[in-house]
Parts: structure tokens; sequence; C-alpha cells
């Protein structure tokens, strides 16, 4: 398919356009309301970011000055399912981000990968409450072949010049939309207590068109700062939405037995976030605060 909402604009020095891969997904039309609401020119388009001719042939179409990519395989119902599905998961999130990512730096195009930061794992230097990530730290988490494709496939976008990556985590939205870490873990019959990074989409996601806008490469770790427990998640989520709620717990040996690929489980430290953002004058709420917001936006919305 080709670009979705509206006529292709005329690309200028001034005038930004936006050009939302993976246009039909969760992610994607956060980002494309976001943008309409702040008068900016964008376009959405759901073409294969491996097919290289109809790649280029959608780019000289739009004529965007700013691609964000947040097309990708992760898998249905979960991760599990790349274990079985190997070559799909390289063709999309290997060739594919590769691929729609030289092609935008051939034409001078910004290029806004939203990665994940599920590349990690808690180990003797990174244990749960000490000190997180960093984005120059090297991956050591292959459990999943999901997070094993991600981590080498990031490697090599830092070669771009044109590239910004947005590590998220566990994303979640003010609504219960089923792709949100909150519905998930709503819907287990018993979670694992493990505290982690999360990226609340309504925080960040401005953010990162403020980064994408100004041209920012590299790597940042998006999450709000600090981490918090799928127990913590949970009994705010009973505190604001669903007093009624309750949940079982289980241990990660437990949960491992009816998982196929292994799960990440880390904390990122997003210092260089939240440095980035005090020039745009933005604070990054920590991820307790803007977890707590959120569910009172969820109530006040009604939300149950």
């Amino acid at each position: 398919m080709m670009a979705t909402n509206g006529a292709p604009g005329v690309n200028s020095t001034s005038e930004k356009v936006f050009l939302i891969w993976g246009g039909e997904g969760w992610v994607a039309g956060h980002l494309k309301e976001l943008l309409q609401k702040q008068g900016e020119k964008v376009f959405t388009t759901t073409v294969r970011m491996e097919n290289r001719e109809a790649v280029i042939a959608e780019l000289e179409k739009i004529k965007p000055t700013h691609v964000l990519n947040c097309a990708g395989c992760t898998g249905r119902p979960n991760v599990d399912w790349c274990e079985d599905n190997k070559e799909q998961v390289i063709r999309s999130n290997v060739i594919g981000t590769l691929n729609l990512t030289d092609c935008c730096f051939l034409s001078n195009i910004h290029c806004t990968v939203f990665a994940t930061g599920c590349i990690y794992a808690y180990d003797a230097k990174h244990p749960p409450g000490g000190d997180g990530y960093l984005e120059a730290d090297p991956a050591n988490f292959g459990g999943s072949y999901y997070s094993a494709t991600k981590s080498k496939v990031e490697e090599l976008m830092t070669t771009y010049s044109n590239c910004l990556i947005l590590r998220l985590r566990m994303p979640v939205s003010d609504d219960l939309h089923p792709r949100s870490f909150v519905t998930k873990i709503s819907k287990y019959d018993k979670v694992v207590d493990i505290p982690n990074s999360n990226t609340i989409l309504h925080d960040l996601l401005p953010c990162a068109i403020l980064l994408a806008s100004a041209g920012d490469t590299g790597i940042y770790n998006f999450t709000n700062p600090g981490a918090i427990s799928h127990n913590e998640v949970l009994a705010l989520f009973k505190k604001h939405v669903r007093p009624d709620f309750e949940w079982t717990n289980f241990s990660e040996a437990e949960q491992s037995k009816i998982l196929k690929a292994g799960r990440s489980n880390c904390e990122l430290n997003s210092d260089k976030l939240a440095k980035r953002m005090k020039d745009f004058g933005i604070e990054v709420k920590d991820v307790h605060t803007a977890y707590d917001e959120c569910f009172q936006r969820m109530k006040a919305a009604g939300v149950k």
C-alpha cells in the first residue's frame, strides 16, 4: 500500500514533512495524532521495508524530510512467535530496517527508528536497584530471537549518520490497547514481580518528535527514569482504575516453563534523554510519577 492520508507534499528546507512507516500500527497512530495536532504535515505508509524498489518509490513520492520508522515484527501474540518464524523476523527487523535506513541516507532524509531496550538483562554489574545500562553498553541478552536480531541490527544502524535510535521498553498508553504493557500483564493468569524500565507514551512520544525535528542522531534509552516492578504497576492500576483487580505472582523459573523464549528484565539509564530534554525546557517524569498520572488520566476518561 502507498501513503494513506493525503496527497504527497513537496519537500523544502523550511517545511518539515513526516512519513511514518508501519502506519497502521499502535505507536504510529499515536505519533500521527500528535503531529496532526501540532499542525505538521504527516503521511503514513505500510510499504514493506525490505522492498527496496517500493521504499525508494514511496520516498520519491512523499518527499519527506523525516521518516519515523514504527514498523517491524514483534510476533503475535508475543515474541515466542519469532522463535518459529526466524526468516520472517530477519526479513523485517534486520533486512527491512537497514534497507529503509539506507534509502533514507541516500536521499538525505532523517530516519528515527523506534527500537527496543529489550537487549539487556540484569547481571552482577547491573543488578535490580543498581546502575542502569547506558546507551554505549554492549547488549548482553539473547534469550529470545527477537532480542537477538534487534541488538545486531542496532549495532549496524549506528553507522548511519542520519539515524536516530530510540530504545523503548514495555510501552504503555493511556488506554487498555492490546499492545500496551499494562493490558498484557492485567490479563495474565500470573505475573513475575521484577523491576523494569518502562516507556509511558504520553510523556515520551512528544520527545521523539522534538528529537527528530532537531535532527538528533545516535542512541537514546527512551524510557522514563527509574524502574518499576510489575506489582507496583498493578497496585497503581488497582488504586486508580480497577479497584476490584487482583493478581497472583509466580517466579521467573516458573514463568520459563510456559514460555518458548526468554524475557528481558533490566533498567536503562535515561540520563542522556533527560539532559537533552532540558534543552527544550521539558522535565521527563520518573516512571512512578508517570504511571500514577497515566492511571489518573485513564480514570478521568472512564477507562475500566
